[in-house]
This record gives C-alpha cells, sequence and structure tokens, in this order.
C-alpha cells in the first residue's frame, strides 16, 4: 500500500515538474524572441509590439516586459501602467525585492531566474513564481511563469 502511495505521488510530482519545464522553456524562448526582435527592429517599434496584449510577446498568461538598470518600467505585455515607473523597491508577499534582485542578476551575470511570490490574476492567491530575464545591451527583458 505504502508502495502504492509513493508511486501515485511520485507521478504526481513528475507531471508538475514537467508542465513546469515546459513553461520555463517557453519564458526562455519569448525572452530570447524579444531580445532578437530588439536588435532586429529597435527599441521603440519592440516596445509597442511588447506591450500589445494580442500581439506576437504574448502567449496565455505568458507575456513580455521590460525594464532600464535602475528599475524602471519601459514595457509592459501585461500592465501598461506600470510603464514609465520605477519599481526597484518593489517587493513581493514576503518581502523580497524581486526587480532589484533580477536587475542585480542580469547586471552581474547577465540572464538568469528568480524566484518569488506574487498575486496569480486567474486563481487570485499568492503564488510562487520564477521569472526569467536577460540582458540586452542597456535594458532588461523578462517573462515570468507561475509554478503550479
Amino acid at each position: 500500500m505504502k508502495i502504492k502511495y509513493a508511486a501515485l505521488a511520485f507521478a504526481a510530482f513528475a507531471i508538475s515538474t514537467h508542465a513546469f519545464a515546459d513553461d520555463a522553456a517557453d519564458a526562455t524562448a519569448i525572452v530570447k524572441k524579444a531580445v532578437a526582435y530588439i536588435k532586429d527592429n529597435g527599441k521603440d517599434k519592440a516596445f509597442a509590439e511588447f506591450n500589445n496584449p494580442t500581439g506576437a510577446f504574448t502567449k496565455g498568461e505568458l507575456y513580455v516586459f521590460v525594464s532600464d538598470m535602475q528599475g524602471k518600467m519601459l514595457s509592459h505585455g501585461a500592465n501598461s501602467k506600470l510603464i514609465g515607473k520605477n519599481l526597484i523597491e518593489l517587493k513581493d508577499a514576503d518581502g523580497k525585492l524581486f526587480v532589484k534582485d533580477y536587475t542585480d542578476l542580469a547586471k552581474t551575470k547577465g540572464s538568469g531566474w528568480v524566484d518569488y511570490k506574487w498575486v496569480n490574476p486567474n486563481s487570485k492567491a499568492i503564488d510562487k513564481k520564477s521569472t526569467y530575464v536577460e540582458k540586452a545591451d542597456d535594458v532588461i527583458v523578462g517573462a515570468g511563469i507561475y509554478k503550479k
């Protein structure tokens, strides 16, 4: 009986891990696509496209955002009200300065993931979220996913 429950628990974990891996791959891919789009089309055209909620850089819950190296939001595919605001001091549900964290990560390593907790717009619950960011010249391009 214990083996049966262990097998079920492992299967649930494997399914959730696989779903996260797919989502993580999608987030990484859309950021890389956005970085290439900036290089090919310039910031003005790119930011306009990233801000389009039905554009090529929005896929379900996934969207692209761009901030400068001081935490000022330059483009946001889900909430245009954030554009122009400096969010470097923004904290998650646990008080983590996640914008500062991803800014520091981009400055020091060029790219990577930052984990934090944020309100999921679908469930309205505070969920674990991971954001992939990549430095592109003097801006930071990112996309986040909710962990299942």
